[in-house]
């Protein structure tokens, strides 16, 4: 199987000609839904690589579930497909982050690419976000350890080089990462 996708649309009949599509083409379909409360419910049960989901529904439409569906991580991205391809609904959905939008009634040439790229694309953006925030933790991690090392020179009058090898014995002996004695020393002098 080439993806799990899940899709959202008010009408039956569209959800079961893109299933036939997506079926057709090797994907995994691994939920329906006729509106965006359901979307987001099964996005939060499969978490699946891609929802592709009508913007025009009842109760609640999908550009609405598609902001929830991105903010909250639940799937790894969206095709928004519509109706309409006037600019003001182009711009929302571009706002809301999705990666694709498809005027119906879709042409399966379009949309089979369109879908490979969008779970491609989905998962470029899920790594950038996991090497950012593993970045970040690096960057909080060294803020702790710069800071817990000047503790240690102001507090013990140790030479930077000084300060940093004490906290490298702290952490060998206790067996524990280095961050973990310098955020100890950290609050203990905050």
């Amino acid at each position: 199987m080439n993806g799990k996708i899940v899709i959202v649309d008010d009408e039956p009949i569209t959800r079961m000609d893109i299933r036939e599509m997506l079926e057709e083409a090797n994907y995994n379909v691994v939920g329906e839904a006729s509106d965006g409360f359901e979307a987001i419910e099964l996005c939060k049960k499969h978490l699946p690589d891609l929802v592709i989901m009508d913007v025009q529904m009842p109760i609640l439409d999908g550009l609405k579930a598609g902001k929830r569906i991105i903010s909250e991580q639940l799937a790894g991205g969206i095709i928004l497909l519509t109706a309409f391809s006037d600019k003001q609904t182009i711009e929302k959905a571009s706002s809301v982050g999705a990666l694709g939008y498809l005027v119906k009634p879709l042409d399966e040439k379009s949309f089979i690419p369109m879908v490979e790229v969008t779970i491609a694309k989905g998962k470029e953006i899920r790594k950038l976000e996991q090497d950012l925030s593993k970045l970040t933790q690096k960057m909080e991690e060294r803020k702790a350890v710069e800071k817990a090392k000047g503790i240690l020179m102001k507090e013990n009058g140790y030479t930077e080089e000084e300060a940093y090898q004490t906290l490298r014995r702290l952490s060998m002996d206790r067996r524990c990462p280095m961050i973990e004695i310098a955020t100890t020393i950290v609050i203990s002098y905050d």
